[in-house]
């Protein structure tokens, strides 16, 4: 058991069986789930390109697409390379932690550039008043791509020496 405050108060508020759900059916549904996270992401962006009046510049687009690369560079590393420490490695432990704080930072600064862009085009723009849409679904965009990475790289299990390290079935 935890022995911190805060972490003892969240064991609370979620049921064990939704526990014992997650950790029973993770592996086969998870993938499934951040799938669908990430395809809403990119279908709120789709939805208030369409549906704007004027014309989107390319750098609205760039959160989106720095999102993306987050979620890939997350996932290029297998779990249980961050959880061994071996010290005769030669550095993979420290490179794959480097790797995954450098992705962390990506997705940091998509966050950045999506509420920038909110507050830049639209939310100080007076010509663009009653229209903020875009911005909005670029913030949407980004919190659900990365929320599909991260979901995607908890629900995957440690590889058992495969290298994918993800089971189908």
């Amino acid at each position: 058991m935890c022995q911190y405050p805060l972490c003892q108060l969240i064991a609370l508020l979620i049921p064990p069986y939704l526990v014992q759900f997650w950790q029973e059916k993770a592996k086969s549904y998870g993938p499934i789930a951040s799938g669908a996270l990430f395809g809403a992401g990119w279908w709120f962006w789709v939805d208030a390109v369409v549906c704007t009046q004027h014309k989107i510049p390319f750098d609205q687009y760039i959160p989106g697409i720095v999102a993306t690369l987050a979620l890939v560079m997350i996932n290029c590393i297998r779990r249980d390379d961050l959880q061994d420490y071996d010290p005769f490695d030669d550095g993979g432990f420290c490179r794959s932690r480097f790797w995954l704080f450098l992705s962390y930072i990506v997705s940091f600064s998509a966050v950045v550039g999506s509420v920038w862009v909110l507050m830049q085009h639209y939310a100080m723009n007076p010509d663009m008043a009653g229209e903020v849409w875009p911005g909005v679904a670029g913030i949407f965009q980004v919190a659900c791509i990365l929320g599909s990475g991260l979901l995607f790289f908890v629900s995957r299990t440690p590889a058992d020496g495969s290298g994918s390290g993800y089971e189908v079935f």
